[in-house]
């Protein structure tokens, strides 16, 4: 079975991909820069009570995970960009059906990438809905 594709099919997924890794760096850059001014904030909550420095250490543990995701979004995010890159390569070699296929690991590692930023969202969600309740406390 030979799937015809232009070169063009692979090609329109290059601005997504490019403007979805732009926009996990700078969630990745907006995390780093919450950390780096948690860090005075922990190393004061020595002398702060017990509660206090446990909701340091959750946001801290959450913070953690949400980089490592956000990691984990990037890396697919490239691989993703990488096969779709190789998908043209082998329209250009005249491989249809390897460039079929190709792509289409392409289009399945932007989808997990997709939703890895769902569960990344969604911890974060969570973790300003803790904040807004010890605000209302």
């Amino acid at each position: 079975m030979s799937i015809a594709m232009e070169l063009t099919t692979p090609a329109l997924l290059f601005p997504a991909i490019s403007l979805l890794l732009l926009a996990y760096t700078n969630r990745f850059l907006s995390l780093a820069s919450l950390v780096r001014s948690l860090a005075p904030q922990i190393q004061r909550s020595e002398s702060d009570s017990q509660e206090q420095q446990d909701q340091a250490l959750l946001q801290l543990k959450n913070l953690r995970l949400r980089i490592g995701i956000i990691r984990r979004m990037q890396e697919v995010g490239v691989l993703s960009f990488i096969f779709c890159v190789l998908s043209m390569l082998l329209i250009y070699l005249e491989l249809p059906d390897a460039a079929f296929w190709t792509f289409g690991i392409s289009l399945g590692l932007l989808i997990y990438s997709l939703l890895l930023s769902v569960l990344e969202i969604r911890i974060s969600q969570r973790a300003l809905d803790i904040f807004l309740d010890n605000l209302e406390k």
